[in-house]
């Protein structure tokens, strides 16, 4: 950490396959849109000596925004990969989006990380959406820290931003939130604002100035400690009071002096818990700072404080038929169990499975079982198929580089596996798993869409089955009511990439018409319906009369069908045909032409012919019994409910 004052580590740049879990964290940036992850994952590249330059989000020249998408809408909206090295360990850093509309971009993040690092901007504050993933992130425990962003914006505030970092995220303990580092401030410029020009750690009370474009370490000035003596004294009380050791607080109200060495042991501790939250300050864009302010600190809190895979809770594995397994926490050597948590498409590579390793070790050409259940009301059939694992890589950003095998806890690319979506489960073909599936939010915006020529029918159906698979929050219906092609998305942003990506990735035009609502018709109250039949101008004829009672049921009841004839008024060979004639009819719609739903039909009477009544007859004649009922009754429309 850098309260560590540690020197600039020699072994930096990108990272590739790992050896050994020990020496990897996942750690996923959480924020909102604008917040500023992209620009500080672009900062943290450089200072890790994984690229010679920062690229601007507004130039679309980041690493992790390399989408064209991306590029046009100067946002990200997917997930990306950025693995960086810093002092030996092999740091695989999880943009997502901050748009609400790519959710399952952000939960494909967390599912595959150890840690979260919430990206706070010190010029909007923290929003509801980032406090729900940070009670999502305390219900599992993941650890968690809290960057504050934008430090060089006018009227920034970092002590001000902190206090509402621990009002937001700190709950009944708001001392678990607190500073590692407070920043300095350079000259006031005219209109009132003092750029940052470095940061003093509070433990050390070591100045870390980048005033001159590197980090340089020195000493504070005597006139610079009192000030932060407040804030240095609560960050060590808060410390000790989250230490495993119960006699430290004890010791230290006694007046002993806590040894640094313990305290920052106790700090990673207690970060590496979840029980403790570090606020930082960065600022990846300063003026003058050539890697950024504030990232050699959060590297090296990442590398010292966040988790190792080991210590991430192994998530619940099952076999195909639903048997718990056990399974050693991130053992290289165990059973293979991985998790597809992103699926996309390669205009020449093909499809591209960024895979998660929680047990064993994946290699090249071993065939693996892959298993994916529990999605089918989204339109994902639960299947189980073997496939070869082919070329196996670590991605920076769109870039791949080839790696020999992936140990638990490591995440990789896998090539052209045909049959693998997004939330499968990769085991050995001799012992298949299944991991259990993700908890994704309802799609409920419906874009109806058509193929715009001929040439983009037989494109179409492939081009959205590939978007499905790749996208667990979306769902294709194929309407039976309206014959449409539906795709439900989260929002317009989800819709507006999503069919973007049909066109540019899979070469389909498509055309987004108006969406049919599938209503349905029921009674509103009791009425009655009189059949006839009666064709009867020489040769064989046709003769059927049938007379019904219509009641509404309650919702769900769909249409029942009552045969309460006597005397034998209608032969008991046709009383199945006037309920196929008004289930027929039924299905067509009485008023509007939407289906009758929560209906009782009671057959109460009728006549046949000797020669002429027929199966045909009489189904006609319940159909037209129907119409007549609906005609004397009050039909209402009933609309889709979302559960």
């Amino acid at each position: 950490m850098g309260d560590k004052a540690q020197t600039h580590p020699g072994a930096a740049g990108r990272a590739t396959a790992a050896d050994h879990p020990a020496s990897i964290r996942n750690v996923v940036l959480v924020g909102h849109s604008g917040s500023g992850k992209t620009t500080l994952v672009e900062a943290l590249a450089l200072t890790a000596g994984a690229v010679n330059r920062a690229g601007r989000v507004e130039d679309g020249g980041t690493v992790s925004d390399y989408d064209d998408i991306e590029h046009r809408q100067q946002r990200s909206v997917q997930l990306s990969l950025v693995p960086v090295e810093w002092d030996g360990i092999k740091i695989n850093l999880l943009d997502t989006p901050g748009y609400a509309d790519f959710v399952g971009e952000l939960r494909a993040g967390l599912r595959a990380a150890d840690a979260a690092l919430f990206v706070v901007s010190a010029s909007d504050g923290v929003d509801g959406s980032t406090r729900m993933v940070w009670d999502e992130c305390a219900a599992v425990g993941m650890p968690r820290a809290i960057v504050v962003t934008h430090l060089e914006a006018a009227r920034a505030n970092f002590e001000e931003m902190t206090r509402i970092c621990a009002e937001a995220f700190g709950g009944d303990d708001p001392d678990a939130v607190l500073p590692l580092y407070l920043p300095l401030h350079g000259p006031q410029a005219p209109d009132g604002h003092a750029p940052v020009t470095g940061l003093i750690g509070l433990l050390t009370q070591k100045l870390f100035d980048y005033s001159t474009g590197e980090r340089k370490e020195s000493e504070p000035g005597e006139d610079q400690l009192p000030g932060i003596e407040e804030a240095r004294n609560r960050l060590i009380e808060g410390i000790i009071a989250e230490s495993e050791d119960e006699t430290l607080m004890d010791r230290y109200l006694g007046g002993e002096q806590v040894e640094l060495k313990t305290l920052i042991q106790d700090l990673e501790r207690a970060v590496a818990r979840g029980t403790f939250f570090p606020v930082l300050a960065a600022a990846p864009a300063a003026e003058g700072a050539r890697q950024g302010i504030g990232t050699v600190e959060l590297l090296e809190l990442i590398t010292g404080g966040f988790p190792t895979p080991f210590e991430h809770p192994t998530p619940t594995v099952t076999t195909i038929d639903g048997t718990p397994r056990e399974l050693k926490p991130c053992d290289t050597d165990g059973p293979l169990v991985a998790e597809v948590v992103k699926t996309s498409s390669d205009p020449y590579v093909g499809r591209i499975s960024l895979v998660r390793v929680f047990s064993g070790t994946l290699r090249p050409d071993q065939t693996v079982h892959v298993s994916g259940h529990g999605l089918a009301d989204r339109g994902h059939e639960d299947h189980d198929v073997d496939e070869k694992i082919g070329a196996l890589s670590t991605p920076f950003g769109k870039q791949q580089r080839p790696v020999t095998h992936a140990v638990a806890g490591d995440l990789v690319c896998v090539a052209k596996l045909g049959r693998a979506e997004t939330g499968d489960t990769l085991s050995a073909k001799d012992d298949p798993l299944l991991m259990e599936p993700w908890q994704m939010p309802d799609p409920l915006l419906p874009q109806a869409i058509q193929a715009h020529s001929k040439a983009d029918e037989d494109k179409l159906s492939q081009g959205l089955a590939r978007l499905v698979a790749e996208d667990p929050t979306m769902r294709l219906e194929q309407n039976q009511d309206t014959h449409q092609v539906v795709l439900w998305c989260l929002g317009e942003a989800h819709a507006d990439v999503a069919l973007e990506r049909l066109r540019t990735r899979y070469g389909v035009q498509v055309d987004v018409v108006p969406h049919r609502v599938s209503l349905r018709e029921t009674f509103a109250n009791r009425s009655a319906g009189r059949g006839r039949h009666v064709k009867q101008s020489g040769g064989h004829g046709q003769y059927a009369i049938c007379e019904i009672e219509v009641e509404p049921l309650p919702g769900g009841s769909g249409i029942e069908f009552v045969d309460k004839v006597v005397g034998g008024a209608v032969p008991r060979q046709f009383i199945p045909s006037v309920e196929k004639g008004v289930r027929a009819q039924a299905a067509k719609g009485v008023a509007a032409g939407y289906p009758l739903i929560d209906v009782r039909v009671t057959l109460l009477d009728g006549k046949a012919h000797s020669v002429d009544s027929s199966d045909a007859a009489f189904q006609t004649a319940g159909a037209l019994a129907l119409r007549e009922a609906a005609a004397d009754a009050k039909i209402h429309l009933l609309e889709p409910v979302a559960e």
